[in-house]
């Protein structure tokens, strides 16, 4: 009997440890590139104080988010004096485990870190500003690959707000954008590095990262460029959907621009796909379904301009849209729209939400203001239903970024978010906070 105890003691241990990892977070927006977590049992109400703070760490400016995975924290970290720093922290603690860096100098507007790195196995992806891609063995620190995917493919002057570029692994492959001018999205043996296809150019450098759309039983690769000029000389977006076996461009759309996008593409299930950005921009929904003979039949279901997003993409939740869409030329705020473009509510400045991270997990949003606050909120489709909120963040920017705060307000607190084991990583301009918001 007590060695049968002992057994079942053993099996509830470790599916509880199993359940923490798979609780990993392990690339841009979550495991399905979503920004949707499975996690269970997050807290429905917060202390007046807020939830608890369980440690925080220094990081230097930008924008940079952190991943998770086996009970460690990763953040590409940046000194624009020096370079990139892949930094690694115990999820538990926040000690500083180990870090690897690289000279990368240089600084532009909205200095500082941009990406968030990507894990698989023990190797992670990390991409700086300037095009350094590389992969790590996170046992040894060590590199084991690394390129330049602006300068491999004939990048000169690096684009104006630097190079934006979330890794995605799929399969055996390494898929990110070059943008430069001999190659729209690129894909890499992810083991060796080696080259294993190309795109051609599909426009103007942007700041999105690709993402993977399911089209029918297919996957495909689905990257957004930047539209170029104004009034009758403008070029439009290129939406493409590319083949991840072999890099063949599928299907375009050009009916929708954006001069400076920044969110990936959204699946939005049967084959539809959304896409949104700032600068008047709104938003456009497609339909692309494979016809009999092969090709792609790629179909404009609405645009709506009261819809969109500047940063991060929306998070879909029971048939409906959530995007926080404060722009240069507008103050939505947070904004829910239907599967059919109808928008449903807006908080416009009241509160103001204005390109902040946010998660889904298990039915509530967690996300920040893009300012000091982060909030829980019950996403419902007839009206903006907050559950608590509190100040987490810190407004001030360093004295290293006082023109750009002059010009454009002192929070940026615009990084992506990452959520496991009931913990949620979120910084600011100067800390990585970790924050307990399950039970």
């Amino acid at each position: 009997m007590k060695q049968f105890k002992i057994l079942i003691s053993l099996i509830i241990l470790s599916a509880s440890i199993m359940n923490l990892y798979c609780q990993d977070w392990p690339q841009y927006r979550g495991p399905g590139r979503n920004g949707i977590s499975n996690e269970k049992g997050i807290l429905r109400s917060w202390p007046k104080t807020g939830p608890e703070v369980l440690w925080s760490v220094d990081v230097g400016i930008g924008f940079g988010g952190p991943v998770v995975k086996d009970g460690k924290v990763y953040l590409l970290d940046r000194d624009d004096k020096v370079g990139d720093k892949l930094r690694c922290f115990d999820l538990a603690s926040g000690k500083e485990l180990w870090s690897f860096s690289y000279d990368a100098p240089g600084s532009v507007q909205f200095p500082g870190s941009r990406s968030v790195p990507a894990i698989d196995g023990n190797r992670i992806y990390t991409c700086g500003p300037y095009g350094h891609l590389y992969c790590i063995d996170v046992n040894t620190n060590k590199p084991l690959w690394n390129k330049n995917i602006w300068t491999d493919f004939g990048g000169g002057q690096i684009p104006r707000w630097a190079i934006t570029q979330c890794p995605l692994v799929h399969g055996d492959l390494l898929i990110i954008a070059s943008q430069a001018p001999q190659a729209g999205v690129v894909a890499y043996d992810k083991l060796t590095g080696n080259l294993k296809w190309k795109t051609p150019s599909l426009g103007p450098a942007g700041y999105v990262s690709p993402v993977i759309v399911k089209i029918g039983n297919e996957n495909h690769v689905v990257m957004i460029s930047a539209s170029a000029g104004r009034g009758e000389s403008a070029t439009p977006s290129v939406v493409a959907g590319i083949d991840p076996r072999s890099g063949k461009v599928l299907w375009e759309y050009k009916g929708w621009s954006c001069r400076i996008p920044v969110p990936c593409a959204l699946d939005a299930g049967e084959g539809r796909i959304l896409i949104t950005g700032a600068y008047e921009a709104g938003s456009a929904m497609i339909k692309v379904q494979k016809k009999s003979d092969g090709s792609y039949e790629v179909t404009e279901l609405y645009k709506n301009p009261d819809f969109g997003a500047h940063t991060q993409a929306p998070i879909l939740y029971n048939g409906y849209f959530y995007a926080q869409y404060s722009t240069n030329e507008r103050k939505d705020g947070l904004v829910c729209m239907s599967m059919n473009g109808q928008v449903k509510w807006k908080t416009g400045r009241e509160p103001l939400f204005d390109k902040g991270g946010m998660i889904l997990a298990d039915g509530l949003l967690l996300c920040t203001d893009g300012m000091t606050k982060l909030y829980l909120i019950e996403p419902d489709s007839t009206k903006f239903k907050p559950v608590a909120e509190t100040v987490i963040l810190n407004e001030g920017i360093p004295a290293t970024n006082e023109d750009t705060a002059a010009r454009y307000g002192s929070a940026q607190n615009w990084a992506a978010l990452a959520l496991a084991g009931g913990k949620l990583l979120v910084r600011d301009q100067t800390k990585l906070y970790c924050i307990k918001v399950s039970r």
